[in-house]
């Protein structure tokens, strides 16, 4: 690791090709795993990568790799915890609508004219917070960098929109 942080470009394709067979280990063992242990092995080479100058030569490498390849473990076990948390297997999916019927393309235009009115009456803060985060995809990071705004005051605007478009929808009907 100290060859490559001093610019060896083969010492470090070396060092990279060794840690490979080792953090695959690591990963199977410690997030029992093997689906995502790839990808997290590659979130771990680019931590690495990233983080490579912050390596002190004085002090053993082991316990600096390993603490990154710990971290990276825990980060991939909480988003599949998450991503389980909202996800629901379900053997045969159900029917979107009962009967042969299908929703005809007026009810549809309906549905997308009463959102737009619901989102018309909102503060253009909470107005603009759901059109970056919800219509346009952008994540919240993107969004507060776009708008100036931190991750926490987005947040509260989302909410607070969604639950005046609610009770304006509810109104609605």
């Amino acid at each position: 690791m100290t060859s490559a942080q001093d610019g060896d470009v083969a010492a470090y394709a070396e060092l990279l090709s060794d840690l490979l067979p080792v953090l695959h280990r690591f990963v199977r063992r410690k997030s029992g795993n093997a689906q995502d242990a790839d990808d997290v092995v590659q979130e771990i080479l680019v931590s690495l990568h990233t983080v490579r100058q912050t390596y002190d030569p004085r002090r053993p490498f082991t316990p600096w790799l390993m603490t990154i390849a710990a971290r990276r473990v825990a980060d991939a076990a909480r988003r599949r915890y998450a991503r389980g948390a909202n996800e629901i297997a379900v053997d045969v999916l159900p029917e979107t609508f009962q009967g042969d019927e299908t929703k005809f393309e007026q009810e549809a235009s309906d549905v997308a004219e009463d959102l737009r009115k619901a989102l018309a009456v909102l503060p253009q803060s909470q107005r603009e917070a759901i059109e970056l985060i919800k219509i346009r995809g952008l994540s919240l990071e993107e969004a507060a960098e776009a708008t100036g705004k931190s991750v926490g005051s987005l947040k509260v605007r989302v909410h607070r929109a969604i639950k005046a478009m609610r009770q304006a929808l509810e109104q609605k009907s």
